[in-house]
């Protein structure tokens, strides 16, 4: 299980439970579920192209889950997001169902994209894997307060001089940064499984912010290494694994109740972290001009 040809595999999904579980927490308090599965789903025909044409595939996950981030956007605007979302689902599935019937060469690959491969992570992209995780930690660790807010009220957001839709472009480019990386390890039908879970479980064991978003880390690698051991000992998919013991990670706390986290009390966070611009007072929404 430790042997040298599993070591990028074990590298690589660590960086990655750990950039998914920072994003998985502002996922789930955002109520962002449903993006978190259609991201993933969008990145798949960039994967699918880029094996049938022999380049990285890493860059075609990346450049149709940003093209997927640009249909959501730029969808939301016609109507409501979830339909701009629902439609972003059909049109990209349906992409994706063009390209596994083009050859039959290239399908085990394309189907390790589909449903995660243990040995999903060659010793050449490892390094990039790596970077990119930790930029996208980085990104969540330095805009914690703004994004926490901005998550938990967007009025209050506006008002403390966050803009909506440039918060919106940041949270769904990481998102998609990180479900993209994600997908030759743990696929795209599960991937959103190592978002939420680990997220949703966290949050219903502690109402403190910070503590919630470590934890939600904690539970994401916890959750990889042991779907890793046991697609290892049995050779089945690591999705499997992951898909199943996030599921009964939540199902185990469902009882206990979730953390609230008050708007107000995002704002008063956000206020201790940053200079207060606009001279107003974030708890009761006033301005100095009234």
């Amino acid at each position: 299980m430790f042997a040298s040809y599993m070591l990028p595999t074990w590298i690589a999904a660590s960086f990655l439970a750990l950039a998914a579980g920072a994003m998985g927490y502002f996922t789930v308090i955002r109520r962002s579920v449903f993006a978190a599965h259609a991201l993933p789903l969008s990145a798949f025909p960039g994967g699918a192209a880029a094996v049938l044409t022999g380049i990285n595939p890493l860059v075609g996950l990346l450049g149709f889950a940003f093209l997927g981030v640009l249909f959501v956007q730029q969808g939301a605007r016609l109507g409501p997001r979830d339909l701009a979302i629902g439609l972003l689902l059909s049109s990209f599935l349906a992409l994706g169902a063009l390209l596994l019937s083009l050859s039959g060469a290239y399908a085990p690959a394309v189907y390790a994209l589909l449903f995660g491969e243990v040995l999903g992570i060659p010793h050449s992209a490892l390094a990039p894997t790596a970077v990119v995780c930790v930029l996208v930690l980085t990104f969540c660790v330095l805009s914690f307060r703004p994004l926490l807010l901005q998550s938990t009220s967007a009025d209050l957001a506006a008002i403390c001089g966050l803009s909506r839709a440039g918060m919106d472009w940041l949270f769904l480019g990481l998102l998609a940064i990180v479900t993209a990386t994600a997908l030759p390890v743990v696929g795209t039908l599960l991937v959103f499984t190592l978002l939420v879970a680990p997220a949703a479980a966290a949050q219903r064991l502690s109402a403190k912010p910070a503590r919630a978003f470590l934890l939600s880390m904690v539970l994401a690698e916890i959750l990889v290494w042991s779907a890793i051991a046991l697609s290892y000992w049995s050779n089945w998919p690591l999705g499997f694994f992951v898909g199943t013991l996030g599921a009964a990670l939540f199902i185990a706390l469902r009882a206990r109740p979730a953390a609230l986290w008050s708007p107000q009390a995002g704002a008063r966070l956000f206020r201790r972290g940053t200079r207060w611009h606009h001279g107003g007072d974030p708890d009761t929404g006033t301005r100095p001009d009234g």
